[in-house]
């Protein structure tokens, strides 16, 4: 599926299937510069990720475990990428 250029990724078992043979944890998903928005009781949270690394800095709390959605703007397959490579 895609919405505005985006993946969206179905959580099975607190995992998303970030490459075709590959699934991430959500714990991992949340650091990921690929993660847009989580899906957490119908309602589109900004990712933790997203919120770091804008100016802002400021999302509420994403609880993990009732996360059924990961939006995903990675559409050319590059996999997960952690943030930590661009905030340092």
């Amino acid at each position: 599926m895609s919405e505005e250029g985006m993946r969206i990724l179905e959580v099975k078992g607190e995992k998303v299937p970030c490459l075709p043979e590959k699934s991430v944890t959500l714990d991992r998903c949340r650091f990921c510069a690929h993660s847009r928005y989580f899906e957490v009781n119908g309602i589109r949270m900004p990712s933790p990720a997203r919120a770091y690394c804008s100016r802002s800095g400021a999302t509420d709390e994403v609880d993990l475990k009732a996360v059924t959605r990961v939006w995903c703007d990675d559409m050319v397959g590059e996999g997960y990428r952690s943030i930590m490579s661009i905030i340092s």
